[in-house]
């Protein structure tokens, strides 16, 4: 199937046809962050076998591409956001490169073409890598720049699921081993926060530490840059594919922070949001990675005061391991951030080494991401000179009010994430009363919620109106979505027994409702997270990875293979109507989940092709009545896209609801 190229204009994407296009994504998909079959993080493993392992088969073996593909678009999807990883690619070591893997996911995406999705290619990460208690980067980048990944988990400088968890004890939760929705914690650890540090700002921060002639930023980067490179020139001349993520959810390190300071409330000094978990400066890490102990104290959300609060402490690298590979030096103390005396204490501590550099104030977004953005521009552009770049800033940084830097690449989308974070992290939809715990600001009714998410989802896309010279940027949210295993995995547990009717779903419904009105409420195109092939409804599972769950697919819900929405998960809250191309410019557009109404608003122009909605069987089994202030409606497609026809210039209502009796 050939699609339309798309273009920027101001904060739309635009066909070739003149029309405003809408993409309503998905992420493809959760279990990419892990080599196939065995990868998961169910799974116990030292990583000793990190350089010689396969991701041929994620996101799914190829002779399933088009069963699952084929269900992506009969759900109304568009877009794909396609995982790869920096390991898939360059595993085995700096510059070999997996060429049947490279060659197995240009060709996922080119099947993806055939069903009509646009894709744009996401190197992911997660707390930069498996070894450190997520995904992304291969195992050598550690060894390369001095560190042992094998004594991180001794020294507490990362949890790892694969490290932490019993398996003697057998499968589901283990909240005393491994807690629910705690690896993001991993970013402030010093496993983590080291290869940060040395990624985005080596070159300033440490700048004695030489990896192969160069210093270990332009080291670490220029092989990023040549994975994607390698992914790039494959993929080239497929028209479907509009770009390149920059890199998911990045991590900055200890850029910006002072060295000694823990943080545990918000101030004026200090304005970013406290989160849960432990609260380690740059010095406590550096010194662990030296072996020497320290504690560190941990926050939670404090009920009797509605605020995070310090709430206990952890004692990180007992045992005293160093982190440092034998007769490798610390280069930040190398580089006077500290100095280690003979006792093993810290002195001549400088506090603003992370904060200035030359005298100047340092700036995260300015000095070090405005560059690497570019550098990816360049990278991919040097392939294809008209392929979109798709940006992320650290997603633990509040850059709303500020907006993008300035600088950033033409041709630039706002890709950034957005979640209902105490849905995500307690895996409990607070409904009808909310709870925010970074304010405490209780929450009354559906309509409080959904008016919260346009907000919050209005600010992000606010943010985009610095890109491109300031002329302002489409905003895709590049990742939203809930956990299906609410509730302690109450739907799994009636389907287990014997209940496959909506009923179980239902609250994964309304909180999906709720995300997707704010949504179209403000125009925005989207990429749910997530959809997961291999997906398991066991509690230790899930979609394969620190027992996250938020897959919109399982085969565990799959009893009836002929049935393309069979093995949805509840397929009512994200299957729905939308405008996916507007003839001119979309005014507005919304569905009505009870009454099973759509209304939409375009301005026609005259010149561009028909409006197509999607509008999916799933909601309208027995037919839909079609209201137009002008043109006429004609089905295509598996009768599920509408195409408006002869619409006049200038305002265009439309209005789809049940036929009447259906």
């Amino acid at each position: 199937m050939s699609l339309s190229k798309l273009r920027i204009d101001g904060d739309r994407f635009v066909d070739a046809e003149g029309r405003h296009v809408i993409l309503r994504g998905v992420n493809l998909g959760g279990d990419c962050k892990l080599p196939y079959p065995d990868g998961g993080t169910h799974i116990p493993t030292d990583f000793s076998d990190h350089a010689n392992v396969s991701f041929i088969g994620r996101p799914f073996p190829i002779d399933e591409a088009d069963e699952h593909l084929g269900r992506l678009k009969h759900w109304g999807f568009n877009c794909l956001r396609l995982l790869t990883t920096w390991e898939a690619c360059e595993h085995k070591g700096p510059g070999q490169y997996d060429a049947a893997y490279l060659d197995y996911i240009a060709e996922v995406c080119r099947r993806a073409g055939e069903h009509g999705l646009y894709v744009f290619i996401d190197f992911h990460q997660d707390v930069w890598s498996r070894m450190s208690g997520g995904d992304g980067a291969p195992g050598w980048t550690f060894e390369k720049v001095g560190l042992d990944f094998t004594t991180f988990h001794e020294a507490g400088a990362a949890k790892v699921m694969q490290l932490c968890y019993d398996f003697e004890r057998g499968g589901g939760r283990q909240e005393d081993t491994y807690p629910t929705m705690t690896w993001a914690q991993n970013y402030r650890r010093p496993g983590n926060a080291i290869m940060w540090t040395l990624f985005f700002a080596g070159a300033d921060f440490a700048p004695d530490l030489m990896v192969d002639g160069v210093n270990a930023q332009e080291f670490l980067q220029t092989h990023y840059m040549g994975a994607m490179k390698q992914i790039a020139v494959r993929v080239k001349d497929m028209p479907h594919v509009l770009g390149f993520d920059t890199l998911n959810e990045p991590g900055s390190g200890w850029i910006g922070h002072e060295t000694s300071y823990q943080h545990t409330s918000k101030s004026a000094e200090h304005p970013q949001r406290v989160t849960p978990g432990p609260a380690w400066s740059p010095l406590d890490g550096l010194l662990v990675a030296r072996g020497i102990p320290r504690t560190v104290p941990v926050l939670s959300f404090d009920a009797s005061t509605m605020k995070m609060a310090v709430t206990g402490e952890e004692r990180a690298n007992e045992t005293r391991v160093s982190l440092w590979r034998d007769g490798v030096s610390c280069p930040f103390e190398q580089g006077g951030a500290y100095r280690l005396n003979a006792n093993g204490e810290a002195e001549d501590v400088n506090e603003t080494y992370f904060t200035h550099k030359n005298g100047r104030p340092i700036d995260l977004e300015t000095d070090y991401m405005v560059p690497f953005f570019n550098r990816v521009a360049r990278s991919i552009r040097e392939v294809k000179p008209d392929w979109m770049v798709f940006a992320e800033l650290d997603p633990f940084r509040d850059l709303t009010d500020e907006g993008f830097p300035a600088g950033t690449p033409d041709n630039t989308v706002n890709a950034s994430h957005w979640y209902d974070i105490v849905t995500l992290v307690t895996k409990n939809f607070m409904y009808p009363t909310a709870i925010n715990p970074f304010n405490g600001r209780v929450i009354e009714g559906a309509a409080a919620i959904e008016a919260q998410y346009v907000e919050q989802l209005a600010a992000i896309k606010d943010a985009a109106r610095t890109l491109n010279g300031g002329s302002g940027a489409p905003t895709l949210i590049g990742e939203f979505g809930i956990p299906y295993d609410l509730d302690d995995a109450a739907a799994y547990k009636a389907w287990a027994g014997g209940d496959h009717s909506d009923a179980p779903w239902q609250m994964h419904v309304t909180a999906l409702d709720l995300m997707y009105n704010a949504m179209d409420a403000l125009l925005l195109s989207t990429a749910h997270w997530n959809y997961t092939a291999s997906n398991s409804n066991d509690q230790a599972i899930g979609d394969g990875w620190n027992q996250e769950d938020l897959s919109i697919f399982s085969r565990d819900q799959q009893n009836n293979p002929h049935s393309k929405d069979s093995g949805g998960r509840a397929v009512k809250g994200f299957c729905r109507p939308y405008i996916r191309r507007a003839q001119g410019m979309l005014v507005k557009h919304g569905f009505e989940l009870a009454s099973r109404k759509f209304k939409a608003e375009i301005t026609v122009e005259a010149d561009a092709a028909p409006t197509e909605i999607y509008v999916p069987r799933l909601h309208y089994a027995s037919g839909c009545d079609i209201s137009l202030s002008s043109g006429k409606a004609v089905f295509g497609d598996d009768g599920q896209v509408v195409t408006v026809e002869g619409a006049n210039a200038g305002r265009l209502e439309i209005v789809i609801q049940p036929s009447t009796g259906a």
